[in-house]
């Protein structure tokens, strides 16, 4: 038993900062930062913390579709910089909608929601488990160096989350991928005050190479949206929407010119989001849902990459 989405959802913190906003901080340039990444703005959140914005999110979600807390078999977050290593985002969202349920969070990175629809999916297939809510949330600006205009000007705050229902002939392929890797890009986490530690101290900030991240990510959105679609009978001429990753609108528009797909098939909300890591596919996905272009029955393809090394696809059937 696989399943379809029936509700989605979205939440987008308080405060939204351009890029003009951003030379107080860094030296950079709105036409440096567009020109590299495609991105005008960012929403950061200045008071929510990331279990905070998962539970806004969900209930947002819940909403959409009218499923109720009692209804809901188990949760499932993504995060990579919850403030908290327990309780878990899906711990917290639990309590804040009023569930009764088995949850955890899973951890990869910017590819995480991905990780948690393919959880799903193999939990509904046992039988026991109806309804699964997935959520994904992320306080990224709390991980970055805001003296690095490399990394600080990309990534924002944001959550996102879909309910699924047990249902056959919707998820129709999948793919997950990692790589060990600490090379391209590194999120160090604080060292504590340990009296006995002798290793090499980080700066808890996110580092990345940008060229080498930039090939991984074109390659990742091409190669498993192919092998994906071949899975499940289909090419690219058969898919109505894809929904990457958005990292980078530079990325966006080659993978979509290495697929020869028009670029109006992809959905992008990277010039105002920014980069929400796990929260940005179940956030585009949403704004997809809620425009009116989405049609049940419509071939979508979903798409992340990101730390770890970390990348992962799905063709739904809406």
């Amino acid at each position: 038993m696989s399943f379809k989405i029936i509700g989605t959802g979205k939440f987008i913190p308080d405060y939204s900062v351009d890029n003009n906003m951003l030379t107080q901080y860094v030296d950079t340039s709105d036409e440096w930062i567009k020109q590299r990444v495609g991105i005008a703005s960012r929403y950061i959140s200045t008071k929510y913390t990331t279990n905070e914005m998962g539970a806004f999110a969900a209930k947002d979600a819940m909403e959409q579709c009218g499923v109720s807390a009692d209804e809901i078999d188990l949760i499932i977050a993504s995060t990579c910089s919850s403030e908290f290593s327990c309780p878990t985002v899906a711990g917290f969202v639990q309590k804040s909608i009023g569930a009764n349920c088995p949850v955890f969070d899973i951890n990869s990175a910017c590819s995480g929601f991905l990780f948690c629809l393919e959880t799903a999916a193999m939990y509904m297939n046992s039988g026991k488990y109806k309804k699964v809510l997935v959520v994904g949330s992320e306080r990224i600006s709390r991980l970055l160096d805001w003296s690095d205009r490399s990394t600080c000007v990309i990534f924002g705050d944001g959550a996102g989350a879909a309910v699924l229902e047990a249902e056959n002939g919707h998820y129709l392929a999948s793919k997950l991928f990692t790589k060990g890797d600490t090379d391209i890009i590194l999120i160090p986490l604080d060292i504590g005050n340990s009296p006995f530690y002798r290793g090499e101290a980080k700066k808890p900030a996110i580092y990345m190479l940008g060229q080498e991240t930039f090939k991984f990510a074109v390659n990742s959105i091409v190669n498993d949206s192919l092998d994906v679609l071949k899975e499940a009978g289909l090419t690219v001429d058969d898919v109505d929407h894809f929904v990457p990753h958005q990292a980078n609108g530079r990325i966006i528009n080659f993978a979509a010119k290495r697929l020869g797909v028009p670029e109006e098939k992809f959905v992008s909300i990277i010039s105002e989001y920014g980069n929400t890591s796990s929260s940005s596919v179940p956030m585009a996905l949403d704004m997809l849902n809620r425009s009116g272009k989405l049609k049940r029955g419509d071939i979508v393809v979903l798409s992340a990459f990101g730390g770890g090394l970390s990348s992962a696809a799905c063709v739904i059937k809406w």
